[in-house]
């Protein structure tokens, strides 16, 4: 029989969302040197007035600067579900529980530094305030690539709740291709053995 574990249940729970906030932190510097800035132009019309607009394909980078956070949260998601799943003496619902609120707050995490640092990077561009003039009718701008794929709160959950899900997938199918019903996790069950084995007879009782 193993040894009981050094750490309690609740001591490994706690420990999984600090570890994934940590994860979380250094994937949104990752991603604030990787992700595409976003370039725009102010242009002063002959009407006077001012216009502002993407250069080229650059409105493409709305999407792709967020989705490529959702893919480094999506991979943090499945490697730590499988690093989770190998602290066996604490396998079952609470270490889960602990993977996916950890995930979520990984992803939280990676959302603020990420943000925080693309805006220290390309800072915050002021349209309206730059001079134009008929002799200088056009600024160019370099502003920072969005963490979310919207404003809205269900892109703000995509974001959050999407690689939590995988996560917890993860370790669910992990859990199911597990013969044991204890998962392996401590303390392990023993049950006695219902049914005779291959050569054994069934105990006969005295009615």
């Amino acid at each position: 029989m193993n040894p009981p574990p050094r750490r309690s249940t609740r001591s490994a729970a706690a420990i999984v969302p600090a570890a994934l906030g940590i994860c979380g932190a250094l994937i949104g510097a990752l991603w604030s040197w990787m992700a595409p800035p976003i370039h725009t132009v102010t242009a002063l019309a002959r009407s006077g007035d001012r216009v502002d607009a993407f250069l080229g394909t650059a409105s493409d980078n709305l999407f792709v600067s967020a989705a490529m956070l959702i893919g480094l949260l999506s991979m943090l998601a499945i490697v730590s579900a499988v690093l989770v799943w190998q602290w066996r003496p604490h396998r079952g619902p609470v270490l889960v529980t602990a993977l996916w609120l950890g995930q979520v707050a990984a992803g939280a995490v990676a959302a603020g530094v990420g943000a925080v640092l693309v805006h220290w990077r390309y800072g915050t561009p002021d349209h309206q305030g730059v001079p134009l003039s008929p002799e200088n009718r056009v600024h160019y701008f370099t502003e920072a690539p969005p963490v979310f794929l919207g404003h809205g709160p269900f892109q703000i959950a995509v974001t959050l709740l999407l690689p939590a899900a995988l996560a917890a997938l993860a370790y669910a199918l992990m859990a199911v291709a597990t013969p044991r019903d204890d998962l392996g996790a401590w303390p392990p069950e023993h049950r006695g053995q219902m049914w005779p084995t291959a050569g054994e007879t069934a105990p006969v009782h005295p009615a």
